[in-house]
């Protein structure tokens, strides 16, 4: 599944929800998300992590398309390696 199938799939499945819930609202459950991520990479459970991972990854998607954000075109940011120093692997000086 591509970055677009995936958010027109979490569209299709939670953006009514989530737009009623609104941006701020979403982003909370988010940050929830993000937490329960936290705890899984402690406890190094791959079954866990990869469960978290997905969720993490829906919940962000589905803020983008609330805020009208076409992820697709949003990870173009990366296409052409760091974007502060266009290298593969990132060769700037500060730690990211």
């Amino acid at each position: 599944m591509t970055i677009a199938e995936f958010q027109k799939t979490i569209e299709q499945i939670y953006l009514a929800r989530d737009s009623e819930r609104g941006l701020r609202g979403t982003f909370m459950w988010f940050i929830e998300e993000v937490g329960e991520l936290s705890t899984a990479l402690l406890h190094e459970d791959r079954e866990e992590m990869e469960g978290e991972f997905a969720d993490v990854f829906a919940w962000l998607v589905s803020i983008a398309s609330i805020a009208g954000v076409d992820m697709n075109e949003a990870v173009r940011k990366y296409a052409d390696g760091c974007p502060g120093c266009r290298q593969t692997p990132c060769r700037c000086s500060q730690k990211r």
